[in-house]
């Protein structure tokens, strides 16, 4: 059925949230809560909050912390960082307060009127956790605000009181009502919204879609000036311009406004987090330090997400829970899928060349094809390893290097074989078609998806046996696409890179003039059937002692597959011999064919070529 405001309050309709703002005077007098935030100690990285509740009708108000953070999947201990806690009544005597678990406050003694206060260290400025100091209050909600589960449908009101001395501005999602006073629908909106509060610019375009002008905002905060803006901006505009394109329309974003918050600070942590109308884009780089380059394709896969996991919604993450790890089977369509059109937008809207979007493929299909991982998991498995992977945090030694393969890589590969594929078919059929269609069956009007909606929706777009051909193979099962005959109909080569060289199969790292294997060997590779183990240091192979002067790759280019060498290792300070027979590389290469065929040259402008007006 379609999402709506009575059966998931994080998707109000602008139409909605409109109408909640008319009837402010009825509403609040009954259930506002109202967020107040400061940063006077940001030099220590403290944040002074309180939160106002009235008309309290419990005993007891549960109060706590988010233990996960929309858009992410694994669980965060964000209480950790809460301290100084403390509730009055309306006169200002002091509460009761329980802690029943870590993530919890239960306030008693109440008489209707609660004020809540405490402080907030942030100090990891990223998609996910929060960050104050001198520069900036970058501020993710649920890592930031205590919010209480019995008032999840009350609106919002939060009060920032930005460092005037530090000539700090509020960029945000929330509805601006006054300078500083910002405006939540619902604990959800509220959630789903980031805000950067800095010494930042800000450069807007508008966009007709439907009938209705929507303006794009993009706020940078950066150290030095806003140097390399401008250029910028212009690529953030055709970015915008060409995943439009693939859907046909935007979303219909809440207020008519989508915000890039982007902070590239050598501060904070590298990341991209999409949101409902804004995404969080961080990097160390600032646009002239190179980061112009390095963070354009984190903008093209947030935007994306604006419809694909944003609208186009998994089933698995509605409603989302904060109180546990969200996981979803269909993260290789929602991730993945999104990714393939990261590096596809940039070839289309020509910030990156073909030869370049060409050569750029041979890393994910070598990474997810010679993986052992898939004879573990498919697509759908892998999805579900999100919680474990996905800035998830943990002491004990995990063997991914066997076992997990990125479901953004995953899916990305198998995008790539889908348009592909549907290109090679008649009729014109395009992945931008399927996802248009998908767009139009679940995103426009928000009904969650099943991944049998995914396979259901392209055997109506194609045909019910192309459909369940394809999802049996590489969706339910780990088989690989023939993407040597798939790449040549669009006129890229595809071939084995190291032809007859060896593989050795874990990483190496110098320490103590030895060559350490710092990674768990890869299954079925040289140094795995040869029997070592991470942590082994080598001492000798083929009788040649390792050293920092020999680089251990172009050692082993001087070997060939099927060579049998001698190896000394030491482990647990003890030292051993082994036999160990090189395996044959098999990453591979991809190329832009110089002069294909007319045929496959219109395929390959077809696909590749600019897609917007």
């Amino acid at each position: 059925m379609p999402i709506n405001a009575a059966n998931n309050p994080m998707k109000l309709s602008t139409y909605a949230i409109f109408l909640c703002l008319l009837t402010i005077g009825t509403v609040y007098s009954q259930s506002i809560i109202e967020y107040e935030v400061s940063f006077k100690n940001a030099i220590h990285h403290e944040a002074q909050i309180s939160i106002h509740y009235t008309d309290v009708s419990p005993d007891t108000l549960s109060v706590r912390m988010s233990r996960t953070s929309p858009g992410r999947y694994a669980i965060h201990e964000f209480a950790k960082n809460v301290y100084g806690f403390k509730a009055e009544d309306g006169k200002g005597n002091e509460l009761v307060v329980n802690r029943p678990n870590p993530y919890q406050w239960d306030v008693s003694g109440h008489k209707g009127t609660i004020k809540i206060s405490y402080t907030l260290f942030a100090n990891h400025g990223d998609g996910t956790y929060s960050q104050v100091d001198e520069t900036h209050a970058h501020l993710n909600v649920p890592a930031t605000f205590i919010y209480s589960p019995q008032y999840e449908k009350s609106p919002i009101h939060i009060r920032f009181d930005p460092r005037k001395d530090l000539n700090w501005k509020v960029a945000t999602q929330l509805k601006q009502l006054s300078e500083n006073e910002y405006f939540a629908p619902n604990l959800d909106y509220f959630m789903d919204s980031p805000i950067e509060i800095s010494d930042h610019g800000m450069k807007s375009f508008t966009m007709d879609s439907n009938g209705k002008t929507y303006h794009i905002n993009f706020v940078l905060h950066q150290a030095d000036n806003l140097e390399g803006f401008d250029d910028y901006f212009e690529n953030v505009k055709h970015i915008v311009k060409e995943e439009v394109a693939v859907f046909g329309e935007l979303p219909a974003f809440d207020f008519d406004t989508y915000t890039f918050l982007a902070c590239y600070m050598s501060n904070i942590t590298g990341d991209g987090m999409e949101h409902r109308n804004s995404t969080i884009l961080t990097d160390l780089k600032s646009l002239s330090e190179g980061g112009d380059q390095e963070n354009i394709g984190t903008v093209a896969h947030e935007f994306f997400h604006a419809w694909n996991v944003e609208r186009i919604r998994p089933a698995s993450l509605e409603p989302f829970d904060y109180t546990e790890a969200n996981m979803s089977g269909e993260l290789w369509f929602a991730e993945g899928f999104t990714s393939y059109y990261t590096k596809l937008t940039l070839c289309r809207a020509g910030i990156i060349s073909r030869e370049n979007y060409a050569s750029g493929l041979s890393n994910v299909l070598g990474y997810v094809w010679n993986s052992p991982a898939r004879n573990y998991f498919n697509p759908i498995e892998m999805s579900y390893q999100a919680p474990f992977v996905d800035a998830a945090t943990a002491v004990d030694q995990v063997n991914w290097e066997n076992t997990f393969i990125s479901y953004y890589s995953y899916g990305n590969v198998i995008g790539l074989a889908l348009d592909l594929s549907l290109r090679n078919l008649e009729g014109d059929k395009t992945l931008d078609g399927y996802m248009r269609l998908v767009w139009e069956k679940f995103g426009k009007n928000e009904i969650p998806y099943t991944v049998k909606n995914l396979e259901d929706t392209l055997a109506e777009y194609v045909s019910m046996s192309y459909s369940s051909g394809f999802f049996n193979r590489y969706i339910y099962q780990s088989d690989m696409p023939d993407y040597k005959s798939l790449l040549a109909s669009v006129g890229i080569g595809f071939k084995n890179k190291y032809e007859q060289k060896p593989n050795f199969g874990a990483q190496l790292q110098n320490v103590n003039n030895k060559w350490l294997l710092s990674s768990n060997p890869q299954k079925g590779s040289s140094s795995y059937i040869a029997g070592l183990s991470k942590g082994d240091q080598i001492v000798s192979i083929d009788g040649k002692l390792t050293n920092n002067k020999v680089k251990p790759n172009d050692f082993f280019m001087t070997y060939n597959a099927g060579d049998v060498v001698k190896v000394v290792y030491n482990r647990y300070a003890k030292q051993y011999k082994t036999e160990m027979t090189f395996v044959e590389n098999k990453a591979y290469d991809t190329y832009l064919m110089k002069e294909p065929s007319k045929e496959v040259s219109n395929r390959r402008n077809l696909w590749l070529n600019k897609k917007s007006k």
